[in-house]
């Protein structure tokens, strides 16, 4: 730590505040912006199931903010592809719980795009700062009368001197009855940290075109493009032998990049979202427990995941960050 008596508050150099928006769609949300006084500032949005919507390093903007903004959940439009039009992207979207990908109708059930959680509040989000540590805790209830009871409870840290995020994240099943289960982090890079000039490295054995479209580009996955107009977006299934699997981008010019670790135990996926539109210029690197066919597809197919009444499933995903490119280049 600084020596104390350089400064006055800590929130000279580190610390979180908290603030509402004031006007237009995501008028009243509550955000928690983070400082960790070593070059890593991120926003947690409390009103979108405590989801990241921006993030920096050393002053320079890592993530992707969609074109749709800060959207609060009042707005949300379920229905099929309802999500996208309050899809505010940003650094971390979390999809699920009991669908994500495309939609479907399984049973009688209508699952949406990347299902709802993200567009839930936090029942309860407080921060804690101990020697030089920060938290956020948030917990967000998925449940309905007669349906699923989903919990989701979150704690986001970093730390003062070092350059690495963690989100520690646990699902429980409060209720009585064996429920669907399904989970991505949608973790979005943007301008200026992705560029045609940015280099994207993954750990992965197989890489998997999710269509034709993608197929066409397979052997050009990793490169990425100046923004192209009217794009259309392709998408690849990364899996892995590794124990501890890494996606990492880096942009020279920009002179910053990260790496993005978890377990495979946990997680066995990432999907791969090339999105090189003008204006829509995103990469997802995209841990996720199962593909993205639909809730309907997976359950004929045998690969609907469940989680089980009182059943506790745990999932972590570390991000560092770099200034340099030799560190990065060395990680792994």
């Amino acid at each position: 730590m600084v020596n104390r008596s350089y400064y006055g508050h800590d929130t000279q150099l580190f610390g979180v505040e908290e603030h509402r928006l004031v006007g237009g769609k995501g008028d009243g949300m509550r955000l928690f912006e983070v400082r960790n006084g070593s070059g890593l500032e991120f926003t947690v949005s409390a009103d979108r199931a405590a989801d990241i919507s921006r993030i920096s390093y050393k002053s320079v903007n890592l993530s992707y903010m969609g074109s749709a903004g800060y959207v609060a959940p009042a707005y949300y439009d379920q229905p099929e592809f309802g999500f996208l039009k309050s899809f505010t992207c940003g650094f971390l979207t979390t999809c699920g719980l009991q669908a994500i990908g495309t939609p479907s109708v399984d049973g009688d059930t209508p699952c949406p795009l990347h299902g709802t959680i993200s567009n839930i509040p936090a029942d309860r989000i407080y921060y804690t700062e101990e020697s030089g540590k920060i938290q956020i805790h948030a917990r967000v209830t998925d449940a309905e009368i007669f349906k699923q009871k989903l919990v989701l409870n979150r704690v986001i840290s970093c730390e003062h001197g070092s350059n690495v995020l963690t989100i520690s994240d646990t699902v429980t099943n409060e209720g009585s009855s064996d429920e669907p289960f399904m989970l991505l982090y949608h973790m979005n890079m943007g301008y200026p940290l992705l560029s045609e000039k940015s280099r994207l490295a993954v750990s992965s054995s197989t890489v998997t075109p999710r269509d034709d479209w993608a197929a066409k580009d397979l052997d050009t996955w990793d490169k990425m493009l100046a923004p192209v107009p009217n794009f259309q977006e392709q998408c690849y299934y990364h899996e892995f032998k590794e124990k501890r699997p890494c996606a990492k981008l880096y942009n020279p010019d920009a002179g910053v990049g990260l790496a993005i670790r978890w377990d495979a135990s946990q997680i066995p996926y990432m999907t791969e979202w090339k999105m090189m539109g003008e204006r829509d210029y995103v990469l997802g690197l995209e841990p996720c427990i199962s593909k993205l066919e639909g809730r309907a597809e997976l359950r004929k197919n045998g690969a609907l995941q469940f989680i089980k009444p009182g059943e506790t499933r745990r999932f972590e995903i570390n991000v560092e960050f770099f200034d340099n490119e030799a560190a990065w280049e060395a990680a792994e």
